[in-house]
């Protein structure tokens, strides 16, 4: 558990495979499925001028797919840049860039309201989302996390050569 000074204190869990979230469809995901496999952790919004993100994130998921999971969260915490609902997410993803990796419901990823996720990422590197569209590589057994600022584009070969590790 971590403290924050002007707020209720965040649960972290002590590891991703504890966690639990529900996919945009409202279906619950237990994170224990992805052991074994290299995670790209996103926080995703809808009406930022990094949202064309999305192509190279689906471009990441097909070509990269055998050696990575590509885990997209929608977050409205930078300028409100994600207002919509589940279905205005889903619909916005698969119309505009065709998305068939796995995105979740919509979360917090600072804040008080931070969600366990984002706090567990938070733990292991210090790093804290900058903007719509930071990652996070997480290693196959979850000990290793590595932060990438948003201004990196998912194809970017710092993050290709981590995938590829």
């Amino acid at each position: 558990m971590s403290f924050n000074l002007f707020s209720k204190p965040v649960d972290v869990p002590a590891s991703i495979y504890d966690l639990k979230m529900n996919a945009l469809d409202g279906k619950p995901v237990d994170f224990s499925q992805y052991k074994g496999h290299k995670l790209l952790i996103v926080n995703t919004a809808s009406k930022c001028g990094n949202t064309p993100q999305y192509s190279d994130l689906q471009k990441l998921h097909e070509q990269y797919g055998n050696k990575v999971t590509v885990l997209g969260f929608p977050a409205n915490n930078f300028l409100w840049q994600e207002p919509g609902t589940s279905a205005d997410i889903a619909e916005f993803c698969q119309k505009n860039y065709g998305v068939t990796f796995q995105m979740f419901e919509k979360v917090s990823v600072k804040g008080s309201d931070q969600a366990p996720l984002y706090a567990w990422l938070q733990s292991k590197t210090g790093e804290k989302p900058d903007w719509n569209f930071s990652k996070y590589i997480v290693s196959e057994d979850g000990s290793e996390v590595t932060f990438f600022k948003a201004g990196i584009e998912p194809l970017d070969p710092r993050i290709v050569n981590k995938i590829n590790k």
